[in-house]
C-alpha cells in the first residue's frame, strides 16, 4: 500500500545494487486520482517495504500534469528511469499529449530529470498511432541496443504496442508496430511489458474496454506468448490469457532477480469500481498484489507466490483427513494468513471455504463439480464492491489444491500449481475473521495448514528493527 494518499501502476520494479525498488503512480494529497507522481518504496525481500520521498513530481513543461507510469533499468552503475509526460491541451477528455521523458540517479533514491527531455516527442509517433495515447514506455536491452514498448491504439479502436531502438536511452528511433488486438482485445493497451520466459517471448498488455469468456473484466491484464523479432519489430502470437481471473489485477509490471526469477507486481484494485477507503476517512485507496513468480509450463504462464513470504509465517495450525459434508468452523481464524488446503472431491457437487467470515459476512471461495467451474464471490465480502467471478478448472486425480492469501482488505488464491490466480479486494468488518468449510455432499479435506502472516512496513525516517 502507499504510505498515504493515491496509488495505482507499479512503475520502475528493478533490483538494483542488491535491493528491490518499486515504483509506483501516486497521489499525495489525497486518496483520489490527481496530477501523478512517483512514489518509491524499497526492499530486500519483497514484503517488508522501506518508503522513501517522491521520486518524481509533475513540475516541468513537458510533465506539468502527470508523471505518468514506466520503468528503470541499470546502465554504468546509475539507475534510469523512463516515463511518460502528460500535459492537458484543453478542457475535453481527449484535449492532452503525452512524450517520454528520462531521469537518472547515481544511488537510486535522487533522481534528476535530463536537460535532453523529452527523448521521445510526439513527432516520433508513427501516422498509424493515436497522438493522444502514447504512454507506460517499458525498457530493456538486447544485445548492443536498448528497446522500449509503449502502448498505444491505432486510432480506430484496436489496441496497440510500438517499439522503439536506442544506442544510449537518449536518442531513439521508432522500429515499427510491435503487435496488435486485431479487434480482439480492445480499443486501448497500457503498461505492455516484453520478456523472454521459458524459450518463449511474451508481451503482456492491459488491455482497455475489453469482456467475453475469457476476459471477465472490462479492463484486463493480458499476456500474449509467441516470438518477437526485434531488428523487424514484430510480434507472432498464437495464444492469449488472462493473467488473473479476478476482479483487481491490472497494469503488471515485472522484473528478473538475481536468483534468475521472472516477478511480476500489479495494482490491485480496478477502474471503474468503487473504492470504499476514500469515503471512509481512511485517506487511502490502492495496493499492490503480493509479488508472484512467472513460470511457463506447458505453453501456459503459471504463478507461485514468492518463497520470501514463509519467512513471515506464525502460528502454524494443521488438519488431515477431515470428512466433510455440510459446514463446519475451524478453530482458527484472523484477517490476515496463509492457507494451504487439498480437497478430494469424493461425490459432492460443491465444496470449498468461506472467509472472513461472521454472522453477516463472507467471502466464498468454491468448486463446481458439474461445471468444473471455480468460483470467488464477494456479494457478501462487507462494504466493498459486490460479485462473482468464475474460472474453468479441472480436478487432477479427483483433487484440488489452493493456496490461499488472505489480508483485512484482500484476497489471492492460487488453484492448482498456480495455473490460473483469482484476485480480489474485500471490505468485511473487523469481527469477520472466521473460517469455514463446506460441502454439498460428502468429500474429505486431505490436508489443511494454516499461519498467521505478520509483516510490517517501514515509514520514511523510521529504523527497522
Amino acid at each position: 500500500m502507499g504510505e498515504y494518499g493515491w496509488i495505482n501502476d507499479p512503475n520502475g520494479f528493478i533490483q538494483y545494487r542488491g535491493r528491490y525498488h518499486l515504483f509506483y503512480q501516486h497521489y499525495p494529497y489525497g486518496p483520489v486520482w490527481g496530477p501523478m507522481h512517483w512514489g518509491h518504496a524499497v526492499s530486500e525481500d519483497l514484503v517488508t517495504w522501506s518508503y522513501l520521498p517522491v521520486a518524481l513530481a509533475p513540475d516541468r513543461a513537458y510533465d506539468q500534469d502527470g508523471c505518468f507510469s514506466g520503468s528503470a533499468i541499470e546502465k554504468d552503475g546509475r539507475l534510469y528511469l523512463l516515463y511518460t509526460g502528460h500535459v492537458l491541451t484543453g478542457s475535453g477528455p481527449d484535449e492532452y499529449r503525452q512524450t517520454q521523458n528520462v531521469a537518472c540517479s547515481d544511488e537510486g533514491f535522487v533522481f534528476a530529470k535530463l536537460p535532453v527531455n523529452p527523448v521521445i516527442d510526439i513527432a516520433q509517433i508513427p501516422p498509424n498511432a493515436s497522438k493522444q495515447d502514447f504512454r507506460d514506455p517499458k525498457v530493456f536491452q538486447s544485445g548492443a541496443h536498448y528497446y522500449l514498448v509503449i502502448g498505444s491504439n491505432d486510432c480506430r479502436r484496436d489496441g496497440q504496442v510500438l517499439l522503439y531502438r536506442s544506442p544510449d536511452l537518449l536518442n531513439w528511433e521508432f522500429v515499427n508496430v510491435l503487435a496488435k488486438g486485431e479487434g480482439r482485445l480492445g480499443s486501448n493497451w497500457e503498461c505492455p511489458d516484453l520478456f523472454r520466459l521459458g524459450g518463449r517471448d511474451v508481451l503482456l498488455v492491459s488491455a482497455q474496454h475489453v469482456g467475453g469468456d475469457a476476459l471477465h473484466n472490462l479492463h484486463s491484464a493480458v499476456a500474449l506468448t509467441g516470438k518477437a523479432d526485434l531488428a523487424k519489430g514484430v510480434f507472432e502470437t498464437d495464444d492469449f490469457q488472462a493473467l488473473d481471473d479476478g476482479f483487481d489485477f491490472y497494469a503488471p509490471q515485472t522484473t528478473l532477480d538475481d536468483k534468475g526469477r521472472r516477478l511480476v507486481v500489479a495494482w490491485m484494485d480496478m477502474w471503474e469500481s468503487a473504492e470504499p477507503t476514500r469515503t471512509w476517512g481512511h485517506h487511502w485507496a490502492g495496493a499492490m498484489t503480493l509479488p508472484r513468480e512467472m513460470i511457463l509450463k506447458d505453453g501456459r504462464l503459471c504463478f507461485k507466490p514468492i518463497r520470501e513470504i514463509e519467512k513471515y509465517r506464525r502460528n502454524p495450525s494443521a488438519w488431515h483427513d477431515v470428512g466433510l459434508d455440510g459446514e463446519i468452523e475451524l478453530e482458527t481464524g484472523g484477517d490476515s494468513y496463509e492457507l494451504q488446503v487439498t480437497f478430494e472431491a469424493g461425490t459432492a457437487v460443491e465444496f470449498g471455504l468461506k472467509l472472513r467470515a461472521n454472522e453477516t459476512e463472507e467471502t466464498v471461495l468454491a468448486y463446481d463439480r458439474a461445471q468444473k467451474m471455480f468460483r470467488l464471490n464477494r456479494d457478501r465480502s462487507g462494504r466493498g464492491p459486490k460479485g462473482e467471478r468464475r474460472s474453468a478448472a479441472d480436478l487432477a486425480d479427483n483433487r484440488l489444491e489452493l493456496r490461499i492469501f488472505v489480508d483485512r482488505c484482500s484476497v489471492e488464491v492460487f488453484i492448482g500449481e498456480g495455473v490460473k490466480v483469482m484476485t480480489a479486494r474485500i471490505y468485511p468488518g473487523r469481527r469477520a475473521t472466521r473460517v469455514k468449510l463446506f460441502s454439498k455432499g460428502p468429500c474429505t479435506v486431505r490436508s489443511l495448514r494454516k499461519w498467521d502472516i505478520v509483516t510490517r512496513t517501514i515509514g520514511q525516517g523510521e529504523e527497522r528493527r
